[in-house]
């Protein structure tokens, strides 16, 4: 595998370019943005930015505090959505095997001699489904106690296949970081690159994403759960390329036969959150169907398909408590498509 690329440390870059126009242009109510607007200045104070792109143009663009169109932002679990889809591309270039694989064979050099018996049986798909049965925790609002425990190890690979597995429990969605990492493990060993040095080669160029960063395991993986960031416009076009089957500027950048598994839900999720597809979360929000790339603290990739809509927002990241922005979508943003 060669060297992983090393977190940038520039924080901030020019703009990257996103086609524009008035949301009344794009049959949008604007009092209603506005009065999201106004709600974010006055109830949320850790929001860094808001987005929304319909119909390809960016109609509304704020930034909070000290954050601007330049700066990174910290997705933390959104970076599993892009985890994803990074691997589906190596499986339809045909450098990863099916997703109904078994983790076992192709990643036996990160076993430990304490493997549980039942680990044989783990596929691909569990992983991105989460749906493993690997013994976890996980906190009503995501929360998971066993992580810290888990990036304090040195081995992070063999820390998540060391892991007892629950023959009960396969087949049953339970919130686990580990299972998005070995996606991670899994994309490095099949290519040879980081999944960032992937995701620059195959996705981030193609998008014209130039200002980027992505922390690397111990081990030299690239997190496959948290570490990406990314500036709000350029979350905005990987949304964008996902509403529209994987096109961007009228080039196929991710599979669309990918896509459409992966923003299908496979599996009940949590009452809060939605249901799950291949690490996104699905759902319907004031009657419309949406996916949702999401991350602690409110970093999130609204996608609105039957809107032609993406919604982007960001927050503070280090935090332990934090506002859900859903509110702002049902009660001003969804309404304001609607009148």
């Amino acid at each position: 595998m060669k060297q992983p690329i090393s977190i940038l440390t520039s924080p901030a870059a020019p703009a990257p370019f996103f086609p524009d126009g008035e949301p009344v242009e794009q049959g949008c109510n604007a009092v209603l943005l506005e009065n999201a607007h106004q709600t974010i200045i006055k109830s949320y104070p850790k929001m860094h930015s808001f987005l929304i792109v319909r119909d390809g143009k960016l109609i509304f663009e704020k930034y909070y505090g000290a954050h601007h169109q330049g700066a990174l932002n910290d997705l933390r679990s959104a970076t599993k959505s892009f985890t994803s889809t990074l691997f589906g591309m190596a499986v339809h270039r045909g450098e990863l095997p099916s997703i109904d694989t078994p983790v076992l064979p192709f990643l036996k050099e990160y076993a430990t001699r304490s493997t549980h018996p039942l680990l044989h049986r783990v596929t691909f798909r569990h992983l991105l489904t989460m749906t493993s049965g690997f013994a976890w925790q996980t906190g009503k609002k995501l929360g998971e106690p066993l992580i810290h425990r888990f990036h304090r190890n040195r081995r992070w690979a063999s820390f998540a296949l060391a892991l007892p597995v629950i023959d009960e429990d396969m087949g049953t969605f339970q919130y686990r970081s580990t299972d998005s990492h070995l996606l991670s493990v899994a994309l490095s060993k099949a290519t040879g690159m980081d999944a960032f040095t992937y995701a620059k080669t195959h996705l981030f160029t193609p998008l014209d994403i130039t200002h980027s960063a992505w922390t690397p395991s111990p081990e030299g993986h690239s997190m496959g759960h948290v570490g990406l960031y990314l500036t709000s416009r350029d979350m905005a076009k990987f949304g964008q390329c996902c509403l529209n089957e994987g096109k961007w500027k009228g080039e196929q950048i991710i599979p669309k036969e990918w896509l459409t598994e992966a923003l299908t839900p496979k599996t009940e999720g949590y009452p809060a959150f939605g249901d799950y597809g291949f690490q996104w979360w699905t759902g319907k929000m004031d009657g419309q169907p949406f996916t949702l790339a999401h991350g602690h603290g409110g970093q999130q990739i609204y996608i609105f398909p039957e809107l032609n809509t993406v919604i982007v927002f960001t927050q503070d990241s280090h935090v332990s408590r934090w506002k859900n922005p859903r509110m702002l979508l049902e009660r001003f943003i969804i309404k304001s498509f609607n009148t």
